[in-house]
């Protein structure tokens, strides 16, 4: 049943503290964001008392080809006139192809796809995986690093999202090093004993700081010497959003497992794929049947994945990726440049950019300034200096400048607010 129409935005509120998230929900009023949110279409949503917002978070990349994208929606419905989300136990034409098609689009390391309904656990086949292949149980991450929430996923990340359910991980087990740190990481692969090291390409929640030239090739290299496997976490950084399909692209690096989710769902249908070398993926000719998830690789899913795909490698796509991201670091660097006090830092790779503020939470004022000029971007939840700014692959320059006008002024008055 619709109820949209029949409901206000003060008893959605009131719902979801009482039955929903109570934390999370009052959380965005004390920061100023009284958003809950309507009609949405393209790189644009709406609260539901009809405020209209720019949206450059995507739900983390979720949002890359925009909200309702007509394409990936026509491919869903015409899905439905023959598929449903199939059956787990058995081969299907669609996971077949979709298969197929992500060995052929991704470094030639990969070869199977294990299919899954999220990032998280998408990252859980990853280690699960890794440990199969080296007999090994150890992870090793950066620390602030983020890699989702389930059972092992979330162990690899900050203690804000594992201590509450006592899930940190044995520190023997779980081992975290500062990223950028070549020296560090060798002395945590050195007894030959970790299953695999994961890095998100370009660390999303810690701000986005980017890989120093060489280290994410000699973290491979380090893993090849140990006996570790590579994982590239590409959850926020493929699909084009560098400018290249898969982020870890730029580095010269061929990882043994690659992650995909957000994105590859086009917003529509959730979908989420672990990418494994014949190595990693053997275990699937010894016991096929060690993993299985109900809904992962949902044949519905699974052509909105294909879609997604096609999209994102089009020749116009590239071109335009590549000139959205020129033209919004040169014009941010402009605006930089005027406010040279309080906006300090511009962290980009395409259309992944971090603007950093000298203020330890400039991020979140800015944020709250940005909300009542019309754009939604976040703050990075474990550096709150830095504003997590996210433009989708398909903007126009139209969107470009809009935005560009939008934003400094969030940032002067956010500026003059903390007092630079």
């Amino acid at each position: 049943m619709n109820q949209t129409k029949e409901i206000s935005k003060e008893q959605v509120l009131k719902q979801s503290i009482e039955w929903w998230n109570p934390g999370k929900t009052k959380q965005w009023q004390a920061d100023g964001v009284d958003l809950v949110i309507g009609k949405r279409e393209g790189y644009y949503f709406y609260d539901m008392k009809g405020k209209k917002l720019m949206d450059v978070h995507l739900n983390g990349g979720t949002y890359n080809l925009g909200h309702r994208n007509p394409e990936i929606i026509s491919t869903l419905k015409q899905a439905l006139e023959d598929f449903d989300i199939g059956n787990h136990h058995f081969p299907s034409i669609n996971r077949a192809q979709l298969a197929k098609v992500l060995a052929e689009c991704t470094p030639d390391s990969l070869h199977y796809s294990i299919l899954s309904c999220g990032g998280s656990e998408a990252i859980d086949v990853a280690l699960k995986c890794s440990r199969y292949a080296t007999k090994r149980k150890k992870f090793v991450s950066i620390i602030n690093g983020y890699h989702g929430h389930t059972g092992l996923a979330v162990s690899l990340g900050n203690e804000r999202y594992s201590k509450p359910f006592l899930s940190e991980g044995s520190p023997s087990e779980f081992i975290h090093v500062p990223f950028n740190d070549l020296q560090a990481m060798e002395a945590a692969l050195r007894n030959e004993d970790v299953a695999c090291v994961i890095i998100e390409t370009i660390p999303a929640t810690y701000g986005f700081p980017l890989p120093e030239p060489g280290y994410l090739a000699g973290v491979k290299k380090l893993c090849e010497k140990y006996g570790t496997l590579y994982v590239a976490d590409e959850v926020q950084t493929g699909l084009m959003r560098t400018g290249k399909l898969w982020g870890i692209e730029h580095y010269g690096v061929e990882p043994d497992i690659l992650v995909t989710s957000k994105g590859f769902s086009g917003g529509i249908y959730p979908i989420a794929a672990t990418i494994v070398s014949k190595k990693a993926g053997q275990w699937m000719n010894e016991d096929g049947m060690a993993h299985i998830s109900t809904f992962g690789g949902s044949e519905l899913g699974c052509l909105v994945a294909m879609k997604v795909l096609e999209i994102s490698q089009r020749e116009e796509v590239v071109q335009n990726v590549n000139f959205v991201s020129r033209y919004l670091g040169y014009e941010l660097e402009k605006i930089k440049q005027r406010y040279p006090e309080f906006f300090v830092g511009i962290r980009q790779l395409g259309v992944v950019m971090g603007l950093e503020f000298d203020h330890p939470e400039g991020a979140k004022h800015v944020m709250s300034s940005l909300y009542e000029n019309g754009v939604w971007a976040i703050y990075s939840m474990l550096d709150n200096r830095v504003l997590q700014f996210k433009p989708g692959i398909l903007c126009d320059k139209n969107y470009c400048d809009e935005l560009l006008e939008r934003c400094e002024l969030g940032i002067k008055q956010a500026a003059r607010k903390l007092g630079y």
